[in-house]
């Protein structure tokens, strides 16, 4: 006990520790932590003779997007060109080795050889003229103004962003291209031009000139070009075709659905209760007229019995004043047991309104649910969620005893009376909160896409306590649980990606409602 109460106070301490105040989620900040530099250097006999750089966005975590003419001179000197990438976090850069190449699309694809990065995901859905649109990269022109020495090119940077909107799309030399005025420059090339969801749309490439005076455009190959090309390379990769909602317009939703189910789940109650106030009048009524015909039945035969013990005291009186006192006291006597008999069906008759309120009595007091047990197989409702990076395929879950999903992952009940559990994975840049409800029915994901720092000191937290299984020991559980709220002190104020699953009971389970203890 004293080893658990040392434990809360540290977390509780860590909890507490001044920090930035909670951030709203950044899905373009989420989205720069997947971009690179990737540079190229020409070496002959030892010697550098050649330095060039462009951009690029990580689409799995060891493979990187960029533009063919940014990895050609690679192409054409193999053996004195080197590949580097250089991440936009972290302290190190990383060697890289062209795994395919189109010249005609203008995009090619390298591998590191160490490290991991966060993957991005491509938006494969309509993208409308005038949406708002973000280049992020590592321009030339920003280099040369901040750059002090070679060093500074191979050193990982948070990458410039530039805004803009999507004009429209054109064939340019048979490739599909979005025409965009987000202000790109030489550096940019490779690099993503992403929604403001974060998702990529396409890879810049170029630029107009702005002679005289003209305003310049940019050209970025289209999410259609990138995919294919993917594809042709047999490169797995993330997509998503929701359109961009931000956290506000998802809320909304959320809300409205949530009043929506509310109005027809309070309306299916009223027509519970009015069928079940009506139910309970005609039982009422039928035991009213079982009680009062039971009670009529009662009394007229305790009237026939007095009435028959009546004639049979006068048959007594008979007998004995003609001296036959043998039958005197046989007739009085049946006459009196009769008559005591009448008096006591009369005395013990029912009351009308006895069985109501015995059924009234043995209806139950409602008493505080536990969390649901069983098999359940849940889908994704577009229309409360916020998709941005993942995946939306239906997820099975088992629901054990105590709050044991999966039987493995212990959950804990979190202040909103639901119950979550806290994953902070060692390799994703990415911490998950899981949650269900106590009926098992509404289940959610919340992803927070965070940055290197934020994610070592929430890796920190959950080292504290390790529980690799279920448990159903008091402590443990109070260490998991204050564990977890550390963890979630530290996380920005909304997350990136919000997914709201409904879950029914898988086909064949069974499922323990939740119910009192």
């Amino acid at each position: 006990m004293t080893r658990l109460l040392s434990l809360l106070l540290a977390l509780l301490a860590l909890a507490l520790t001044p920090t930035a105040p909670a951030r709203a989620a950044d899905d373009i900040s989420a989205a720069s932590r997947s971009v690179v530099r990737v540079v190229t250097v020409a070496m002959v006999d030892g010697e550098v003779v050649g330095f060039g750089h462009g951009s690029g966005i990580a689409i799995s975590p060891t493979r990187i997007v960029t533009n063919a003419h940014v990895v050609e001179s690679a192409v054409q000197y193999p053996g004195n060109v080197a590949l580097g990438v250089v991440p936009s976090e972290g302290k190190k850069s990383f060697a890289g080795k062209l795994i395919a190449i189109d010249t005609a699309r203008d995009l090619a694809l390298i591998e590191i050889t160490e490290g991991r990065l966060p993957a991005a995901a491509v938006y494969t859905g309509p993208l409308d003229s005038g949406a708002d649109v973000v280049a992020l990269g590592y321009p030339g022109n920003v280099d040369l103004a901040t750059a002090r020495s070679a060093n500074d090119y191979i050193t990982p940077r948070t990458p410039t962003r530039s805004e803009g909107n999507m004009s429209n799309m054109q064939a340019v030399d048979g490739v599909a291209m979005l025409i965009h005025t987000a202000k790109i420059s030489r550096g940019n090339s490779g690099g993503p031009l992403v929604d403001q969801c974060g998702r990529i749309v396409g890879i810049n490439t170029a630029i107009t000139r702005a002679d005289d005076g003209d305003s310049p455009f940019a050209f970025a190959i289209a999410g259609r070009e990138l995919t294919r090309f993917l594809a042709d390379a047999d490169q797995q990769y993330g997509s998503i075709g929701t359109p961009c909602l931000s956290l506000a317009e998802a809320d909304a939703r959320d809300r409205a659905a949530i009043d929506a189910e509310a109005r027809a789940s309070a309306e299916a109650n009223a027509a519970k209760e009015a069928a079940a106030k009506l139910d309970r009048e005609l039982k009422q009524a039928r035991a009213e007229e079982e009680a009062l015909a039971s009670r009529e039945n009662r009394i007229a035969l305790a009237g026939v019995l007095f009435v028959i013990g009546a004639l049979a005291g006068g048959a007594g009186l008979l007998f004995y004043n003609q001296k036959n006192l043998r039958n005197a006291k046989i007739a009085g006597g049946a006459g009196a047991v009769l008559m005591l008999g009448a008096a006591v069906l009369f005395v013990t008759r029912p009351d009308a309104h006895a069985e109501i309120d015995k059924e009234a009595a043995a209806v139950p007091a409602a008493d505080a649910p536990k969390l649901a047990e069983g098999s359940f197989l849940c889908t994704i409702r577009p229309d409360r969620s916020r998709i941005t990076v993942s995946a939306t395929t239906d997820v099975p879950i088992t629901i054990g005893k105590g709050g044991c999903v999966n039987g493995r992952t212990q959950y804990t009940r979190a202040a909103d009376d639901r119950w979550q559990r806290i994953l902070v994975p060692n390799e994703e840049a990415t911490v998950t909160v899981a949650s269900i409800d106590a009926s098992g029915r509404d289940y959610r994901v919340e992803r927070y896409l965070l940055d290197a720092e934020t994610m070592t000191k929430a890796r920190e937290t959950r080292a504290t306590i390790t529980l690799k299984s279920c448990t159903a020991n008091p402590d443990e559980l109070a260490g998991l649980a204050a564990q977890q709220d550390a963890i979630r002190s530290a996380l920005p104020a909304s997350p990136n990606e919000r997914l709201v699953y409904r879950c029914q009971p898988a086909s064949g389970a069974a499922v323990k409602p939740a119910a009192a203890p």
